[in-house]
């Protein structure tokens, strides 16, 4: 598969600051991936190269397989979102993003109609002429997204794009960027996972500057390692043994555990489980496949 960006063995240093340590990684194209590590990580650093904010010490970054492309060779396929973005407050949405597109070379009249189409994807298509000045954060914020979505770019970076969004108005940004799966690259770096769990299909994880696990979504957050069921009662562990003596269980929390090995058919084994617990009268209340992508990071990235 085609990466949409990758890097190898980038290094950045900022006085005896490392901010990138050899990174490498790669993002298929298409995927809305994930990018994820602690403050000072070096997210910011490698979006920062990637624009050409920043030059490398050493190392190659790709974008669709073009090696250490230019800010101009990138003009029209790279949409990128700082976290920290400032907006034109005299001006409207539409008159903002209608001159971005012209900047892209759009001609004037599709200028005009991308503007209203990315003012409808992220819901403010009814506030496209008041002036900035005059929006909320949550609205400013969305204008934000817009600015890096403008164009319809083959790769975009957004730097917190949900940032500031109250739940209704993340959710629907949450949807309108995972329609956009398959037909552009999104790499998303935030801190709220549970947002990229539900968002992303691929994982990259940083820390000190070194990438240090990527795959996707599933993988990364272990759906094959671990199941933890729900239950009322207490957990009936020598039953679970005897039904599947080659799987650990342990009780937690109002919960139990399944550790299975590797390759194990979980589809199949879980209606082992649900009959064992059944048969012990012990309600089942759910189930969560994985450990998820927090408790990743916390077992992987650690402190800071």
């Amino acid at each position: 598969m085609t990466a949409a960006l990758s890097f190898e063995g980038v290094r950045k240093r900022f006085g005896s600051n490392q901010a990138l340590d050899g990174l490498s990684f790669r993002i298929p194209e298409g995927t809305v991936a994930g990018f994820v590590g602690h403050n000072g990580a070096g997210k910011t650093t490698a979006f920062s190269i990637v624009s050409g904010f920043l030059p490398m010490d050493a190392g190659t970054f790709s974008v669709f397989e073009e090696v250490d492309p230019t800010p101009q060779e990138l003009k029209g396929r790279l949409g990128v979102l700082p976290q920290d973005a400032a907006l034109p407050e005299r001006h409207t949405p539409f008159e903002l993003l209608a001159h971005l597109g012209r900047l892209q070379g759009l001609a004037h009249r599709t200028a005009r109609d991308e503007a209203a189409r990315v003012l409808t994807l992220v819901g403010l298509k009814d506030r496209q002429n008041a002036l900035i000045a005059t929006l909320s954060h949550g609205m400013r914020r969305r204008v934000a997204v817009a600015t890096a979505l403008t164009g319809n770019p083959a790769l975009v970076l957004l730097d917190e794009p949900l940032a500031g969004l109250d739940p209704v108005q993340a959710h629907a940004l949450r949807d309108a960027l995972a329609a956009l799966r398959g037909e552009q690259t999104l790499v998303v770096s935030s801190h709220n996972l549970s947002e990229l769990e539900r968002l992303c299909d691929w994982v990259v994880m940083l820390k000190q500057g070194r990438c240090t696990r990527q795959g996707t979504v599933e993988n990364v957050s272990g759906e094959q390692e671990v199941v933890r069921w729900s239950i009322v009662g207490t957990a009936p562990l020598d039953a679970l043994h005897a039904a599947l003596p080659d799987h650990r269980f342990v009780e937690d929390a109002g919960a139990v555990v399944q550790y299975p090995p590797a390759e194990a058919d979980l589809d199949a084994t879980s209606v082992t489980v649900m009959a064992t617990l059944a048969a012990a009268g012990v309600p089942l209340r759910g189930l969560v496949r994985g450990m998820g992508l927090e408790q990743r990071f916390i077992d992987d990235l650690g402190t800071s």
